[in-house]
């Protein structure tokens, strides 16, 4: 890569823009209104939709899935800084159920939205 008496990358790269930028002034507006209108494309092409999976399901506050993991230290036999909650979802308005892995393990806590564990089960 030769830099034409250029200091560093940067230099480089910004001179390799500014030449490609001129290249398109002479050539005229319509290439580079295709090329942004391609882009701008496919940015809107690749967001979300209102139904994707992410966005349809409420999931469990933080400290209501670090309740669940406290939790499920003693029925696991795990020490509680080994419990990561790793998914979770809203069964009804009042509960919701958080899956967790504890060291390998992997169990499901269902907790209310007071806080009150209602049950740990292994997976």
């Amino acid at each position: 890569m030769t830099n034409r008496g250029m200091t560093n990358r940067s230099d480089w790269i910004s001179g390799a823009a500014g030449r490609a930028a001129t290249a398109w002034r002479k050539r005229g507006a319509g290439p580079s209104i295709v090329v942004l209108a391609g882009l701008l494309a496919s940015c809107v092409a690749n967001q979300p939709t209102a139904n994707s999976v992410r966005t349809a399901e409420q999931t469990a506050p933080a400290d209501l899935q670090l309740a669940c993991a406290a939790a499920a230290a003693t029925p696991l036999g795990v020490e509680s800084s080994r419990i990561l909650p790793v998914s979770s979802s809203q069964i009804d308005p009042q509960r919701y159920q958080v899956h967790l892995d504890a060291s390998g393990q992997k169990a499901t806590c269902v907790i209310d939205t007071a806080g009150n564990v209602i049950s740990v089960q292994k997976a």
